[in-house]
């Protein structure tokens, strides 16, 4: 395998979509270093379940990814091998939604949906740091989409400003977003990745009504075949 040809069209197809590394790590549940270290060819044994998990992001062909097709129409057709079965697992209620999009309120009732979630993806946590939200709307396409499922790690601070978080904000509304802030300003940006939506700022006293509810850490997403 082309470590440096697999390197470049990720990066090219992330800068592309206009995501960060974090957030192709984010939605697939790994550390940034590792999307790092496979951008820059630098990473010695090539995870081919992980690579299927990029091109998943990115919405192209693993085979091209990997330099085996040049079709880089996504096709998970491919001869990847099965993933790992583990009976280790988590069971989490799908609680409310979260939109995409923006004036979708906040619902925490459980309609009785259910996801099983690998115990490693918790990274050692207790379950009850996590949540698992419905995704509604395209404001955050291609990095979520609607009908996704989202485990969100629970958080009241963002690590740094251009995190995707889950907010709250108008004390009932709720809406995953890539968000910008400066330390010490009043305001707060909530920027979609879907370049047909507009931002949204948040500033001076309507800062009182918004929270910060927790980080993406998995996206757990359902292909149609």
């Amino acid at each position: 395998m082309d470590r440096k040809l697999l390197g470049q069209r990720i990066k090219a197809r992330r800068t592309e979509l206009r995501l960060t590394q974090k957030d192709i790590a984010d939605s697939i549940g790994v550390a940034t270093s590792t999307i790092q270290r496979y951008e820059t060819a630098a990473i010695e044994s090539v995870k081919l379940p992980v690579v299927e998990a990029i091109a998943r992001t990115l919405q192209v062909s693993p085979a091209w990814l990997i330099g085996k097709s040049e079709q880089m129409e996504a096709d998970f057709s491919s001869d990847f091998p099965s993933p790992q079965i583990t009976d280790d697992v988590v069971t989490f209620p799908v609680i409310g939604e979260v939109a995409a999009g923006y004036e979708h309120i906040a619902l925490e009732d459980w309609s009785g949906e259910t996801v099983e979630i690998p115990r490693q993806y918790l990274h050692g946590r207790p379950k009850s740091e996590y949540m698992v939200l419905s995704v509604r709307g395209d404001s955050m396409y291609p990095l979520y989409i609607e009908g996704d499922k989202v485990l969100v790690l629970k958080q009241s601070t963002l690590n740094r400003s251009g995190e995707i978080g889950l907010v709250r904000y108008d004390g009932e509304n709720a809406t995953l977003k890539k968000v910008e802030y400066v330390k010490g300003e009043d305001w707060m940006k909530l920027i979609p990745l879907n370049p047909s939506h507009p931002p949204k700022l948040i500033e001076g006293v309507d800062l009182e009504q918004c929270e910060v509810l927790g980080i993406p850490r998995l996206l757990i997403r359902e292909i149609d075949q």
